[in-house]
């Protein structure tokens, strides 16, 4: 395999190794091993373009587990950076859900605002250069125009404060403002921490901003919308809100609590359907249990079948519709695998061909050794061969007397499988268990 020569800095290469050792998805450097899904990043492509040019964008990535939505959602989100979106990006978990009265959807938006990143804060923590960003607009339009910066800010804010929850949004911008000019910096923490979420009573946002509200449960979704508007105010192109781990609203233990996390799915796919909500765009990832599970997936609620029900021409002529709300993640092939850990290599290598620790046959035969201990999971759920390979390569790299030889037949290569999730209880939901009766008497 001919290698091209690019230097890849030690701590990329560093971050990119320890994250595929285990088995986690890269958050930088995803260029120098990304492979295959042409058609599919091309689609996120035009959704990108349309949340750019003021509209909106709704899309389930769907795929097994280990076949690489991560991957695929980081790959976005840095496209969107370059692009000049802003991004959120969060997993969901047992406390992190986007509807909930005990404090998870709260959880969720505190997550996700702290993961705020931009072009130049790609790591997250983006939200204060965001604000700032914004009142720097607000004042070279108040020198253009000769006015105050507190009357640009208020008229750049205009519309937001039209929304649901948007005043008091307004005022925690303008409370920033104050800070900045009154040199407060306490204001100023007090602003951020509003805008992240991170108030958990009104009575401590009114004492600290002199604001009647915070962002709670009831409105993590309204407050997204907002912060999109926000963006495009502050010079940026828009907003995109990844959600990895869906899976873990299918583990609901409580058909309630699911069914009202899958109604803020559907208010999201309702308004980016029919163009209600501007400059934002979300990528939800899950496995097809998550999706098609009849009872307790999202088909199991009609309102929501009904609108993501595939294409049934698109199905009959064995072609996928990219356009669809659903983005089904296919398998890598075996070609395409090949070419990734040869990427691997190069990235053990620092991007320097002359010092790849294996030669190009050592890839031919690491994946027949995959091919006859898991079949064809190998490359159609690959983390596990990806991890194994990287692995291989660090045993190789710290200690270069062995031949890699001698170690193909005693890599162990196991099926990536679901882990055993227990189903999520949801605190303070008491229910009747959904299958079976309740109590009997004659």
């Amino acid at each position: 395999m001919a290698g091209r020569k690019t230097r890849i800095r030690p701590r990329e290469r560093d971050a990119i190794i320890q994250s595929l050792r285990a088995g986690v998805t890269p958050r930088t450097g995803l260029h120098h091993i990304q492979v295959g899904r042409a058609r599919e990043v091309e689609a996120l492509l035009k959704d990108l373009d349309r949340i750019l040019d003021g509209g909106s964008a709704f899309r389930l990535i769907i795929g097994a587990y280990g076949a690489g939505k991560s991957f695929f959602l980081q790959l976005v989100r840095s496209i969107a950076l370059e692009k000049g979106l802003v991004t959120l990006h969060g997993d969901l978990s047992p406390d992190r859900r986007l509807y909930s009265t005990g404090g998870h959807a709260r959880n969720l938006y505190a997550e996700l605002t702290k993961n705020l990143s931009t072009r130049t804060k790609p790591d997250g923590n983006g939200l204060p250069g965001l604000v700032e960003r914004f009142l720097a607009e607000a004042r070279r339009e108040a020198d253009a125009e000769g006015g105050t910066v507190k009357s640009a800010i208020s008229k750049r804010l205009e519309k937001i404060s039209e929304m649901v929850g948007g005043y008091d949004f307004a005022s925690v911008i303008e409370a920033y403002w104050n800070g900045y000019e009154q040199s407060d910096d306490r204001l100023r923490a007090d602003a951020v921490r509003w805008l992240r979420g991170e108030f958990a009573t009104r009575t401590d946002a009114r004492n600290a901003l002199g604001v009647r509200t915070i962002i709670d449960d009831g409105n993590v979704y309204d407050s997204l919308k907002i912060l999109s508007l926000f963006v495009r105010q502050a010079g940026y192109g828009g907003l995109l809100v990844n959600l990895d781990e869906m899976v873990n609203l299918y583990k609901l233990a409580s058909s309630k609590a699911r069914l009202s996390n899958y109604e803020q799915i559907l208010r999201m796919l309702n308004d980016c359907l029919q163009g209600t909500a501007g400059a934002i765009g979300f990528l939800l990832g899950g496995t097809p249990d998550f999706l098609y599970d009849p009872r307790k997936g999202l088909y199991g609620y009609e309102a929501l079948h009904s609108r993501l029900t595939e294409n049934t021409f698109a199905k009959a002529a064995g072609v996928t519709d990219y356009d669809a709300p659903i983005l089904h993640l296919g398998s890598l092939s075996a070609e395409e695998l090949y070419v990734l850990l040869g990427n691997i290599r190069n990235v053990y290598a620092s991007g320097d061909p002359a010092k790849h620790l294996v030669p190009d046959e050592a890839l031919a035969a690491f994946l027949a050794h995959c091919s006859k201990k898991i079949g064809e999971a190998y490359f159609r759920t690959p983390r596990t061969t990806i991890k194994a390979f990287a692995d291989f390569l660090a045993v190789l790299e710290q200690n270069p007397e062995i031949q890699w030889t001698s170690l193909i037949d005693e890599i162990p290569v196991e099926e990536d499988r679901p882990t055993d999730m227990p189903e999520i209880a949801d605190e303070g939901e008491e229910e009747a268990p959904e299958d079976g009766l309740s109590s009997f008497r004659i």
